[in-house]
């Protein structure tokens, strides 16, 4: 089965990549044509994953391809700041999308508190054979006081998964492919796919 994986984001590719079984063939935005970014317009995780995969439906439809699709969504929703940055969490320093200035401002509003608990969150979008199915995967953790690590990207450099010491961006990919958000979304993707 070919699955088209609604993603420009070369780092999710990699993950996602890895998590796959051989059994499936991963197709990428670039693979089929679609250079262009995919708007991001949804009010939660959940919408931006939905509308992703729908994005890409239709262009398979229209190319007569009857590949299955799965988009991600994910954020990092910090306990003291509400729940931000949330659904903006990629764009949360500005639109340019850059990690070191949405870690830089995270660390900054949450100089003035204490409590440092996070939850990392995915919803993958699947469409296939025209039905739509959401699978949620999230982890617990903590943010960092400064950024460690090398490994990861987005907030990894500042999210400490509950249980470890080390934060995502220290750990081995190995590892944190067992443990993330996306993750656990994925690996219920995959089941529901195998029981099909």
């Amino acid at each position: 089965m070919h699955i088209v994986f609604a993603s420009a984001n070369k780092n999710k590719i990699q993950e996602i990549s890895a998590l796959i079984p051989s059994t499936y063939i991963l197709v990428s935005l670039e693979d089929i044509g679609i250079t262009e970014d995919i708007p991001e317009t949804g009010l939660t995780i959940k919408d931006n994953s939905e509308i992703k995969a729908r994005y890409v439906a239709e262009i398979l439809i229209k190319k007569n391809l009857p590949w299955a699709v799965i988009a991600d969504d994910s954020g990092l929703e910090v306990e003291a700041l509400n729940g931000e940055p949330g659904v903006y969490s990629a764009r949360y320093a500005g639109i340019q999308k850059n990690d070191t200035a949405n870690n830089k401002k995270l660390l900054d509003e949450l100089a003035k508190y204490t409590n440092r608990k996070a939850i990392f969150v995915t919803t993958i979008t699947l469409i296939l054979n025209n039905q739509i199915f959401f699978f949620n995967g999230e982890i617990n953790g903590t943010i960092a006081l400064q950024p460690k690590g090398i490994k990861g990207f987005g907030y990894d450099p500042l999210f400490i998964p509950q249980g470890y010491q080390s934060t995502f961006a220290e750990l081995e990919k190995d590892v944190k492919n067992k443990i993330s958000h996306r993750a656990i979304a994925l690996k219920k993707v995959i089941q529901y796919l195998n029981k099909i």
